[in-house]
């Protein structure tokens, strides 16, 4: 059986703050273009607190679009700049997007389009 941690202040209120900023995300990207997309400003988030953010991601069930950007916030909080990729699939197969952050571990199999900036 998996040990439950206590749940520090700092990751409470992470997960509070990435809820938000993912449902910031969605609702912004359907009416507008990445580019000009606004998360509420995040919180000081260290290391350790990253996992409620990754909590609330998970639980609001974000995109990979989503995730990788309200990521790319916390990071930002942090002073930590990684820019968002956004890749398809090679046409081997069926259409596929994907969007990560810069360095984060992804499959091969997908060829980067376009870069974001944080800013």
């Amino acid at each position: 059986m998996r040990r439950l941690r206590a749940l520090r202040p700092r990751t409470v209120r992470a997960a509070w703050w990435g809820w938000k900023a993912a449902g910031s995300a969605r609702q912004e990207l359907r009416v507008g273009p990445v580019d000009r997309l606004k998360l509420p400003p995040a919180p000081p988030i260290g290391p350790d607190a990253e996992r409620g953010v990754a909590f609330a991601l998970r639980r609001r069930r974000a995109t990979c679009l989503e995730s990788a950007l309200v990521r790319q916030a916390m990071l930002a909080a942090r002073g930590v700049r990684r820019e968002v990729v956004i890749g398809v699939a090679r046409p081997a197969g069926a259409f596929r997007a994907h969007a990560w952050l810069e360095g984060d571990a992804v499959d091969g199999r997908f060829t980067e389009l376009v870069r974001r900036p944080h800013g």
